[in-house]
């Protein structure tokens, strides 16, 4: 049994979890000590059952009881000799809203499951429901202690390897849009569920269309209540949102101790470095980076004491900003190297990447647009915009063309 305390500081957590990290984790092969090669399943389970995976949980819920503080002393260990399985109590969207919105069972039965390894994608967006999602058509039937469901999602990411998924879904058409949705845990992979990728610029698919026929859910499976799933769905989309504020959409570059922020070196490689319009750009793209790390904070903390979770828009919508910005700098930087996009321009094809990527930020979670119309509404306390359809019974909404 892991011997830390909930009052426990963080270095006393950093000095355990570097010696359980030397008793179990081989660096020079990169798996578990006493293995050849990796093997997640395994390795998934060792860092599960000693409480280091969602540290911040009280240890019923198969975590220790940590502050946030100390518990960034082991995901920063983690991180530091590359071993995986840290921090899923902050990255893995559908543990945590399982947590924070299951009934005690489901909550035994797959928590562990989902820490583990499978990967959830988030059965939200549909063709004729992106911006609004309160007016999703998939329909949930009740049909002897399951739900059957019928409808097409859209902008999907991970759903050709996810085993489970979020899925809003209708389950009663005669009351407003808000109140007659349900959330689910949905199983993926059944009959009636097909996964079409979507091509994107960059070159991958990350995206998919789903589309669900006559496929089953358990009613075990809701998060929330039934028709009150509205309430459950803002706190994951809450997550996702600050998750994505925290910069989860950008590729990830191998770095080494000391390196420089990138928008540095490329001014310094193109000899631009002492120039002071450049310098000026290049400062206040760093300052928004910090800017915004605060914020998150903030966000965290309201969150945790009073259950807001307005400010995850104002983290997103400033990491949209901050990919958008940066990618500008760069290419601006490269001047006329900019068009290349090779092997031997490193920085040239990144930026291309990043320009291209940064558009995923300012949809995915909600468009900037929504981020801006939440931010306006319930941050700042100005009026909200008219919704003719808001008391109308769902079934009587008049839809536009598809």
């Amino acid at each position: 049994m892991n011997p830390l305390k909930p009052d426990d500081s963080p270095d006393v957590v950093k000095a355990f979890t570097e010696q359980w990290l030397e008793d179990h984790w081989d660096a020079a092969l990169g798996c578990e000590k006493g293995a050849h090669d990796y093997d997640e399943k395994s390795w998934l389970a060792r860092v599960f059952e000693a409480g280091l995976m969602v540290p911040t949980w009280p240890r019923e819920w198969f975590g220790l009881g940590l502050s946030s503080k100390s518990a960034r002393a082991i995901e920063k260990l983690f991180t530091r000799h590359k071993v995986p399985g840290a921090a899923r109590d902050r990255y893995h969207l559908g543990a945590i809203t399982l947590f924070k919105t299951g009934s005690e069972s489901l909550k035994r039965d797959l928590l562990p499951v989902l820490l583990k390894g499978p990967i959830c994608c988030l059965l939200y967006s549909e063709p004729n429901a992106g911006s609004d999602l309160a007016g999703v058509r998939t329909r949930a039937d009740y049909d002897n202690g399951q739900y059957r469901i019928n409808g097409q999602k859209v902008w999907t990411s991970n759903a050709v390897d996810a085993e489970y998924g979020m899925l809003l879904a209708r389950t009663d058409w005669d009351v407003p849009k808000h109140k007659g949705v349900s959330f689910f845990l949905f199983p993926m992979k059944q009959a009636g569920v097909e996964v079409r990728p979507i091509n994107q610029i960059t070159g991958e698919s990350e995206f998919n269309e789903v589309f669900i026929t006559d496929a089953l859910v358990p009613e075990e499976h809701l998060l929330g209540e039934v028709n009150e799933g509205w309430k459950s769905f803002q706190l994951a989309i809450a997550y996702e949102r600050l998750i994505m504020g925290q910069g989860i959409t950008e590729r990830r570059r191998k770095s080494a101790p000391g390196d420089v922020p990138k928008l540095i070196r490329i001014a310094q490689s193109t000899g631009q470095i002492e120039d002071s319009h450049q310098r000026q750009k290049i400062a206040q793209a760093l300052a928004y980076r910090e800017l915004n790390k605060l914020n998150n904070n903030r966000a965290k903390e309201e969150l945790a004491s009073t259950g807001s979770t307005a400010l995850m828009s104002l983290s997103k919508l400033a990491m949209s900003r901050i990919q958008h910005g940066e990618a500008r700098i760069a290419s601006d930087l490269l001047g006329a190297n900019g068009i290349l996009d090779d092997a031997d321009h490193p920085d040239a094809s990144h930026a291309h990447f990043d320009a291209a990527k940064a558009y995923m930020n300012s949809i995915g979670g909600g468009t900037d647009q929504i981020q801006r119309n939440i931010i306006a509404e319930r941050v700042l306390g100005l009026p909200r915009e008219p919704e003719v359809d808001r008391d109308v019974a769902f079934k009587d909404v008049t839809m536009g063309p598809a």
